[in-house]
């Protein structure tokens, strides 16, 4: 029994608001929480398997050229070490998520310092370790480039568009801002680094490891390693972070299976947290350049946003800095570019909301320039700014709450209270406050799911869907459990296995509302049945009952063998014909060291629409978390690059400055009611990068108004405001 849905038209039906379970949208605790917290929850790292040996990458040391020579019989037989594989198909790896291609190079090229070039594998880690650090190589070194200033770019067409006449509007203008702001490169610093365990039974290989969509992993594996994908099993129940970087097969993968081939044992290969920063992706640096104006009223005539970023030679993915750039303001003269610099450098992809992670924060600093030239309150100008469309495709919005958002956010936060800046101060610390939108774009993605009625009542609900910390274990339960009428405790959840129905995998933010409307959907078909076991059209589920006419009956034993359905969903037209998007506002309030330009944060804000909320508890916490990387973009995060061979200097987190306890304040968040009927079946849109889109600007635009200092080059260092701090 199955039952299909493609959102062609609106879901204008409430049903889950007419159920009588109560559980979706309450604060429900983790059901994988206690074994987390045990330490009872298998990641990938951790399988005991007989046999078991392990392998370390061994990693290329210049830039660019080819391998000559590897000299394996130097450390094979030695200390346990049992082979060295360099088969060149671990070079090709693609790198993010079906989105890339493999590099353009051949099969001993080397693309980029840190490049896995072999695996070393032992009987111990240690003794791979040692012999993967032991192994000569012999290089042909090749000519590079490292920076993204001494290149030509790429101009691709398809990335640039523009309407109206932007330099006469510019020209023309009451009020307008001309500004350039760069970011750095970002890691995605996931606790878990990547690991894998694979493993052959005769054709067959089963890979244990720590990945985000396993429906294309799948295939991405297979292919790699030449097999058909229906010999390729994935498991991933338990993955420790993600944010982009698990979102594709990476080397450890392809290296462990085409090792355990070849030795015909179990091989594990996981990352030191160096490799981790070195060989999986980070998140392009990006030069934006904006060009803003509006009248003497305040309204936007102008909007340019330009961009520089990074990518390695031959792979198709670029950092999709504008992606919200085209409808999050109103005006009628646009230019969007987007240009590529190719460089030897790790391969750029997909890191905790790609594009307006650093767009939307950038454009949320110069907004607030063009408020202060045009002399309105930020969050004022913002909302005069909103538009009634989109003003690009004139599209018409699928539900719109930034107004709602920012206007809540400033009373809940006592925005009011904002003065000049540099006019409160406290002893040696200048006090200011700041705010930015929050902007980002919602997808459906293709989903299926199967729930089964047991004959004892309870409900079992499978797919392939991972759970990367975002609470996918948590929201299918509760879903199950409101549409089914039975409470959570009966309700087990299997993820992360790709025998199961294939999910979206949790990645684009669209993993709740799409796998949730699979489960949805499937759990419907169930009902229909129990409506029709109990002879009626319409049915009350409660508390393990059904309810009809005059009838009570308990779910355990209404039928003999198990009930299963399988939920379908996939995006249609009201994808096509609407622009959609979830919102939110920020404000934050922070204190400038006057002495040694330090900045700490002392209280934050975020109010946010996503639809119908899941789980009030992980959705919150899904915009703390997105609150704090903005903290840590605002502040402290930054990769650096040596110069002279573009290797990551500061690889690993003691480096790498993300965010720590003392570092983030009281964070308040608030979640909107909404219905969003054109998103998915069940009205709910993404949510899980939604609290990062913004998040910096808002800091950075309150240590303007503590101390006038405008950083334009991320993160806001103190030495950066200490040089232009007034006296």
């Amino acid at each position: 029994m199955n039952k299909h849905l493609k959102m062609d038209r609106p879901a204008t039906e409430r049903f889950l608001d007419e159920t009588a379970q109560n559980v979706l949208g309450t604060p429900m605790d983790r059901p994988d929480g206690p074994a987390k917290a045990a330490g009872q929850a298998t990641y990938a790292h951790e399988w005991q398997i007989e046999g078991l040996c392990h392998g370390v990458l061994v990693r290329a040391t210049i830039p660019a050229g080819r391998v000559a020579r590897i000299d394996a019989d130097a450390v094979t037989g030695r200390d346990g070490v049992l082979r060295v594989i360099s088969d060149p198909r671990m070079l090709r790896v693609p790198a993010q998520g079906g989105a890339n291609e493999a590099p353009d190079q051949g099969p001993d090229e080397v693309a980029y310092l840190g490049q896995p070039i072999a695996l070393v594998v032992a009987e111990t880690f240690e003794a791979a370790r040692d012999g993967a650090l032991a192994l000569p190589v012999e290089y042909d070194p090749a000519d590079f480039t490292v920076d993204p200033d001494a290149v030509e770019p790429e101009v691709p067409k398809k990335k640039q568009a523009s309407q109206g006449d932007l330099e006469a509007a510019m020209r023309e203008a009451a009020h307008s801002v001309d500004v350039t702001y760069t970011t750095p490169g970002h890691n995605s610093a996931a606790m878990e680094p990547h690991a894998a365990i694979a493993v052959w039974n005769g054709d067959d290989l089963l890979l244990r490891g720590s990945y985000q969509m396993l429906k294309y992993n799948r295939n991405e594996l297979a292919d790699a390693v030449g097999i058909d994908p229906a010999h390729v099993r994935i498991l991933s129940p338990y993955v420790g972070g993600g944010f982009g970087s698990k979102l594709g097969i990476t080397h450890e993968a392809v290296a462990a299976a085409l090792a355990s081939k070849e030795l015909g044992r179990p091989v594990s290969v996981t990352l030191s947290r160096q490799q981790v920063f070195e060989t999986t992706m980070r998140r392009s640096e990006t030069r934006q350049r904006f060009r803003l104006a509006c009248d003497a009223e305040g309204r936007m005539t102008a909007v340019g946003h330009e961009v520089l970023v990074s990518q390695l030679p031959g792979q198709q993915f670029s950092e999709p800095v504008t992606q919200a750039t085209p409808f999050a303001y109103a005006g009628p003269n646009r230019v969007i570019g987007h240009r590529i610099a190719r460089v030897n450098r790790t391969c750029a992809g997909s890191v905790r909301a790609p594009g307006e992670a650093v767009g939307i924060t950038a454009m949320e600093n110069a907004m607030d320039e063009l408020a202060e030239a045009a002399g309105i309150d930020p969050v004022q100008f913002r909302i005069l700014n909103i538009p009634e469309k989109d003003p690009t495709s004139g599209k018409p919005f699928s539900s719109h709450t930034l107004e709602r958002a920012l206007r809540e956010g400033a009373e809940r936060f006592g925005w009011s209270e904002r003065r000049a800046p540099g006019q409160r101060r406290e002893g040696d610390w200048l006090i200011g406050m700041g705010m930015a939108s929050a902007i980002r774009v919602n997808i459906l993605a293709e989903a299926k799911a199967r729930v089964t009625l047991e004959p004892d009542g309870r409900v079992l609900v499978e797919t392939d869907m991972t759970d990367i910390g975002t609470g996918t274990y948590s929201i299918l339960t509760q879903v199950a459990s409101e549409t089914l009428g039975v409470s959570t405790d009966r309700v087990r959840v299997r993820l992360g296995d790709t025998d199961l129905p294939p999910g979206p995998g949790s990645g684009g933010s669209w993993g709740a509302a799409s796998s949730g409307s699979a489960v949805y959907l499937a759990a419907r078909a169930v009902r229909d049945r129990i409506a029709e076991a109990m002879g009626a059209d319409e049915v009350t589920l409660k508390d393990g009952h059904a309810i009809a006419g005059n009838r009570r009956v308990d779910l355990a034993g209404l039928f003999d063998g198990p009930v299963t359905a399988e939920g379908h969903v996939e995006p249609g037209k009201t994808m096509k014909e609407t622009r959609q998007s979830s919102f939110g506002a920020y404000f934050c309030e922070v204190a400038v060291n006057a002495v040694t330009g330090e900045t700490r944060v002392r209280r934050m804000h975020g109010t946010f629409a996503a639809g119908r909320i899941l789980n009030a508890k992980t959705a919150s916490s899904q915009c703390l978390g997105g609150m704090t990387f903005g903290i840590g973009m605002a502040l402290t995060e930054e990769l650096l690059h040596d110069p002279r061979d573009g290797h990551i200097v500061n690889r690993d987190l003691a480096e790498y400055h993300l965010p720590v306890n003392a570092d983030v304040p009281q964070i308040d968040v608030v979640l909107l009611e909404e219905r969003d009927d054109y998103a998915s079946p069940i009205q709910a849109k993404g949510i899980g990068e939604l609290g990062i889109c913004g998040a910096a600007g808002a800091v950075t635009n309150a240590i303007y108004n503590a101390c006038g200092v405008r950083v334009r080059d991320y993160p806001a260092t103190l030495d950066k405001v200490l040089a232009v701090l007034p006296d």
